[in-house]
């Protein structure tokens, strides 16, 4: 089971890796975009919001989502080697990952490759690898100017 979770968040760093270089320069440019395309074409933007149930929430979620990933970031903290303990900050990630949408997601999904890989890593004796530690990283700088206008400094 390990193996298998372990895999996918290896599918997934790399998934995150190409997004996150990708997502960040676009922001604010998309941003400005977004609200231009909705409005020609309401009908189409309304229903496909509404029947996702994590919709209603994001528009007031971002907060929430940011102050989420500083309290699983904390916890994730402080694990003394545990793997376990790793993997329960992974499913907690992965919840909340189904939650928030756009470089939201990045957040968790970074968060959730470095538990996973922390998870690892104890097992064998070590510690997780860089590029984990980076990808957590880029997703918190990316995500950083969105948060901080909802009024919460995202935290490493």
């Amino acid at each position: 089971m390990k193996k298998i979770v372990a895999a996918a968040a290896i599918a997934s760093l790399a998934g995150l890796t190409a997004c996150s270089v990708a997502t960040p320069a676009p922001d604010s440019t998309t941003s400005t975009a977004a609200p231009t395309a909705s409005t020609t074409a309401p009908s189409t933007a309304s229903p496909s919001r509404s029947s996702s149930p994590s919709a209603a929430p994001q528009a007031g979620g971002v907060k929430v989502a940011c102050e989420t990933f500083n309290s699983l970031y904390a916890d994730y903290k402080a694990i003394q080697n545990d793997s376990n303990a790793y993997e329960d900050i992974y499913f907690a990630a992965d919840d909340a990952q189904d939650t928030v949408t756009g470089n939201l997601v990045g957040l968790f999904a970074s968060l959730k490759v470095l538990a996973i890989d922390h998870s690892s890593a104890v097992n064998k004796g070590g510690a997780p690898e860089q590029e984990s530690k980076d990808a957590v990283r880029d997703a918190v700088f990316a995500n950083a100017g969105e948060c901080t206008a909802e009024g919460v400094t995202l935290r490493l």
